[in-house]
């Protein structure tokens, strides 16, 4: 009889424990998950606001302000149908250029300007995260009218053809 409750005991402790270990783990993945958001939900107030988020799209062409010291750097993010101010204070990676893609890891500010703690730079001329790729393809679809019937489809702007894979034959914009 002994022996039946000293196993009973042994197999409700493993339950225990397996769950407070299950408990911690999800705990831990849920305080470092970090949300994927566009231009567009941030203008549509779909950010989340008290957390950490990575923020994607390209950068705008002649947005790209550098503070008097030299550390803190200004610039906008795009999708094509909406932009966000990011405000940036470090060095940027080398492949960082306007025109290009880029990812952002901060907070919305009160002031609505993206307060970036790291800015990713994408790989090379090719390589895009699938994230930046899907959201440019919807904002560039929603963005475009629709097609009579019969009419010649209108051509996708660069930044499109190039999150979609499709070269311009290396001719600069």
């Amino acid at each position: 009889m002994k022996a039946r409750y000293r196993r009973f005991g042994l197999l409700a402790a493993g339950v225990v424990s397996a769950g407070l270990a299950c408990a911690l783990v999800l705990n831990a993945l849920r305080s470092n998950m970090m949300f994927f958001v566009t231009p567009s939900q941030v203008a549509s107030h779909e950010a989340p606001l008290a957390h950490r988020f990575r923020l994607g799209g390209l950068v705008e062409r002649h947005s790209l302000r550098r503070d008097a010291d030299g550390l803190t750097v200004h610039f906008t993010v795009s999708d094509t149908a909406s932009s966000v101010r990011v405000v940036y204070r470090g060095a940027l990676p080398d492949l960082f250029r306007e025109g290009s893609g880029v990812v952002a890891q901060g907070r919305l500010g009160d002031d609505g300007q993206f307060h970036a703690d790291e800015v990713l730079a994408k790989h090379d001329e090719k390589y895009m995260p699938p994230e930046v790729s899907s959201a440019l393809r919807q904002a560039a679809g929603s963005a475009q009218p629709s097609a009579q019937p019969g009419a010649q489809p209108a051509t996708k702007p660069a930044a499109v053809r190039v999150a979609a894979g499709v070269s311009d034959g290396g001719v600069q914009r």
